[in-house]
């Protein structure tokens, strides 16, 4: 007969309920952990919940990411994302950036003046960019 690696024993004898209490307090635990937190912290809304304005921008240059990202900051924009978009379709004279930049507590949607802006402030950075799109959400409610 062939040797066989056995990694359980035939018969096993592990009396699971004598843990019962702990793995159960351990779990009332995070519970009360994770709902503390929710309350201290509160949820982290993004632009589809809160409303704001997503720019899609293109250049012919390599983009930093982390240069756009300052800039929009030094701007006075708080909660800014900024994202490259990547697509094996573009060659290396395409280059897309994707920003997203959650609105504010008085307003849904950014004025031209302040889209001009933030271009004329990234045009600093790369003479090439260019907004190709620009969205505005403001935050949906529903009252039934």
């Amino acid at each position: 007969m062939a040797w066989r690696l056995k990694l359980v024993p035939d018969e096993t004898h592990i009396n699971w309920f004598r843990v019962q209490w702990l793995t159960f307090g351990i779990s009332v635990v995070l519970m009360v952990a994770s709902v503390v937190v929710i309350a201290i912290n509160g949820l982290n809304f993004g632009v589809d919940f809160k409303g704001g304005t997503t720019i899609r921008s293109e250049s012919a240059n390599a983009v930093d990411i982390g240069a756009y990202r300052q800039k929009l900051t030094d701007l006075g924009l708080e909660d800014v994302s900024v994202t490259d978009v990547y697509d094996p379709t573009f060659g290396d004279t395409r280059h897309v950036v994707q920003i997203r930049i959650a609105a504010g507590d008085d307003e849904a949607a950014m004025t031209p003046e302040e889209l001009n802006g933030i271009e004329t402030a990234l045009h600093e950075i790369d003479a090439d960019v260019r907004f190709v799109a620009v969205e505005s959400v403001g935050p949906a409610s529903r009252a039934s």
